[in-house]
C-alpha cells in the first residue's frame, strides 16, 4: 500500500510542472470532475441507478463546458532570444 501512495503523490507532483494546458485538456479534466461531482448529486438525491447516471451525463457536459470557456486566451511563446510574443492557443 505505501509503494501505491508514493507512486501517486509522485504523480501528482509531476502533474504539476505541466505549464501547458489545451482546451482539449481542461474539457476532459471539466467533463471527469463533472462526471464525478454529478453522479454523487444523482445518487444522493435520486433512487436508482438512473439518476447516478443522469447526473454523471448532466455533470459531464456541463464541467467540459465549463473548462473549455474558461481556457486561458493568451498564449506567449518566447522566440530564439527569449523575447515573448503572443501565439494562438493550442
Amino acid at each position: 500500500m505505501k509503494p501505491l501512495l508514493a507512486v501517486a503523490v509522485l504523480a501528482v507532483f509531476l502533474a504539476g510542472c505541466v505549464n501547458s494546458e489545451s482546451q482539449r485538456d481542461r474539457m476532459l479534466i471539466g467533463g471527469g470532475l463533472g462526471a464525478a461531482t454529478g453522479a454523487a448529486v444523482g445518487a444522493a438525491v435520486g433512487s436508482g441507478g438512473g439518476a447516478t447516471l443522469a447526473g454523471a451525463a448532466i455533470g459531464a457536459m456541463g464541467g467540459g463546458i465549463i473548462g473549455v470557456m474558461t481556457t486561458p486566451r493568451n498564449c506567449v511563446a518566447r522566440d530564439q532570444n527569449g523575447v515573448p510574443y503572443k501565439v494562438r492557443c493550442p
